[in-house]
């Protein structure tokens, strides 16, 4: 009987048109592969390259910053002193006497010898010159000698940048005139030029008042007006001493006072794009900027766009490796099978021949019997020889309490002065609380975000105000503030410590910043519970707030202080805060100032709390 096999057909027996875009789609997912990694690696290594070259940019900005400061402060104090001379004061109450003219202009020369200055001057209340430590009479424009306050002045001789600081003469109650101090800045100029052309890598602009470049690394851009980008504030228009305007246009902005900008184009000396960063000199009324040349950072980071592209190929590549591999796993497991399907085939044929072989063999017996008997039965029959065949079968895949440490650090090196001990050993153990607490605060990443997850738990409401109250302690002293708490001891807030502290400490700092002039100022922490609500409010007795600024009151950058007292965004960072602990923080008018209010989810009340007493209010005078 024929045996028959099953037909093992060819793993790779596909049409060619089905091969082929097989095949592309696999050159492009390597390509792809590729492009990703190279585009990764770019990106990486440029972010981490410019930030990089921020953080030192910023290191070498403080440095000249403080140069620059330190050098004027050495002469801020001189015209005060120059004010309060005889000859001076003199001079000012006989301004026609030649006697107490020459008398007075000796004094300035001898002042300005020994102090180094480039000219001293003495003005009316209305800024006419009456004498000056130069003999020739001075060189300042009278509309410089014109301005009440400290500024820089181009000087009109070389054009070299000079700074006037000025100081008004009180005589008899009324400001009788001014004493102008004028320094030139040629030679820490020079440095910055030096240092320009030595350092390819960063130029050096310090701005007035009106964004005019006053000091610079770069000779060309002297005395230029730096015009504002769109969208950024400054003013309308280059000021009258300004020599044309400088733009520099931003290309990237990498953070509110980080970007990259683009240079004029006749400056050919210097690279297509800069980085730049500034920092406003509040001491003398102008800014300081920085641009340095991030030509290294994109090398690097073309560099690493061809590792990532590497690394991309590499990857794909194994990717690759382990496809085909499982492929020709899975071609040899269908090979296999097909051979067991054989083998299985193969068996059954064999038993079923043998099974037919034995019956044969069985029938042969039989009629070999029969025949001997039939010879055993035939007496004269001859010899038979009898011939028998026998066949045998075959068969095995993954982020304002440092002042209160501060003011606590001072206390105890005062009390430690003093000998007592056991005060400073408490006030160590407050600061370590103080320090576990604000590495709480601090774990506030995202942060992703700043962005530190919210984690709400039950918080004591009368334990954050003396928390707030404790970092406060300096200022409600200062202020003789009268502090009033309504904040039982047994009510408890879902929320977290740290975050509700933080808003306390915001609403009271900006209550105590409102009562800074009010007589008997009165500062209330008031809490109580409504249902499954807890309601705290932080109010004053201060001036309050105009109608006409509430609406705005929480907006970002929104403030009721003196310009360069605040930023506006305390508000707007609390009344996150309580959205994230969901509730609202409002703001109210009263007859005697203002209420802060805002509500959290009370703790549920335990059968052996639920009908405490409350504490009662407390209040003290600090």
């Amino acid at each position: 009987m024929p045996v028959s096999f099953p037909a093992l057909s060819p793993p790779d027996a596909r049409p060619l048109r089905q091969r082929l875009l097989r095949s592309g789609l696999l050159l492009l997912g390597v390509l792809a592969w590729v492009a990703l990694g190279s585009w990764v690696g770019y990106r990486w290594n440029e972010r981490a390259g410019l930030e990089n070259l921020s953080a030192v940019a910023n290191e070498r900005l403080e440095l000249y910053a403080a140069t620059l400061e330190s050098e004027l402060a050495r002469y801020a104090y001189l015209p005060s002193l120059i004010a309060a001379d005889a000859d001076v004061r003199a001079l000012l109450l006989h301004p026609q006497s030649g006697a107490a003219r020459e008398a007075a202009r000796l004094t300035l020369a001898r002042i300005g010898v020994r102090a180094g200055a480039s000219e001293v001057m003495l003005t009316d209340a209305e800024g006419h010159l009456l004498v000056s430590s130069d003999p020739n009479g001075g060189s300042t424009p009278a509309a410089e000698l014109a301005k009440p306050a400290d500024h820089f002045a181009r000087n009109p001789g070389d054009g070299s940048t000079d700074y006037l600081f000025v100081h008004p003469v009180v005589l008899e109650g009324s400001n009788r005139g001014r004493v102008v101090l004028k320094l030139n800045l040629a030679p820490l100029e020079a440095t910055w030029v030096d240092l320009g052309a030595r350092s390819q890598s960063e130029r050096l602009l310090v701005l007035d008042e009106s964004d005019t470049v006053v000091i610079t690394s770069v000779p060309s851009w002297k005395y230029r007006w730096l015009a504002p980008n769109p969208g950024e504030v400054g003013p309308l228009g280059p000021p009258p001493h300004a020599n044309g305007e400088l733009q520099l246009a931003v290309d990237r902005q990498l953070s509110p006072s980080v970007s990259l900008v683009r240079v004029p184009t006749g400056d050919g000396a210097l690279p297509p794009r800069l980085l730049r960063q500034e920092r406003a000199l509040w001491a003398l009324g102008g800014r300081l900027l920085s641009l340095s040349d991030p030509s290294e950072v994109w090398r690097q980071a073309r560099t690493a766009a061809w590792g990532g592209a590497a690394a991309g190929a590499l990857v794909a590549s194994l990717l690759l490796y382990l496809f085909f591999r499982r492929r020709a796993e899975r071609q040899l497991l269908q090979a296999r099978n097909a051979l067991q399907q054989a083998h299985d085939q193969l068996e059954r044929q064999v038993d079923l021949r043998t099974t037919q072989l034995r019956t044969a063999n069985d029938e042969l017996k039989r009629q070999i019997a029969q025949r001997v008997l039939a010879e055993d039965e035939l007496q004269q029959a001859s010899k038979l020889a009898v011939l028998g065949q026998m066949s045998t079968g075959i068969s095995h895949e993954i982020n304002q309490p440092l002042t209160a440490l501060r003011v606590l650090s001072r206390n105890s090196l005062r009390l430690l002065e003093a000998g007592r001990q056991a005060d400073v050993a408490t006030n160590l153990r407050t600061i370590d609380e103080m320090s576990e607490r604000m590495g709480r605060i601090v774990t506030q990443l995202k942060s992703f975000a700043r962005k530190d997850s919210l984690r709400q738990q039950p918080v004591s409401l009368a334990l954050a105000v003396r928390n707030v109250l404790l970092m406060l302690d300096h200022r409600l002293r200062h202020l003789d503030v009268r502090v009033v708490q309504d904040v039982p001891e047994d009510l408890r807030a879902q929320g977290d410590a740290n975050r509700l502290e933080q808003v306390l400490l915001n609403l009271a700092g900006n209550a105590l910043d409102a009562m800074a002039s009010t007589d008997g100022a009165v500062l209330g922490f008031h809490a109580r519970r409504e249902g499954d609500r807890v309601w705290v409010a932080v109010e004053d007795n201060g001036p309050g707030i105009d109608e006409t600024q509430m609406a705005r009151l929480f907006e970002p950058f929104f403030t009721t202080k003196p310009a360069g007292q605040g930023l506006g965004l305390g508000l707007v960072i609390s009344a996150k805060i309580v959205r994230e602990f969901g509730g609202t923080l409002r703001a109210q008018r009263t007859a005697q100032g203002m209420r802060f209010e805002f509500d959290l989810a009370a703790e549920a009340p335990s059968p052996a709390t639920e009908h405490g007493p409350a504490s009662p209010s407390e209040d003290e005078h600090v």
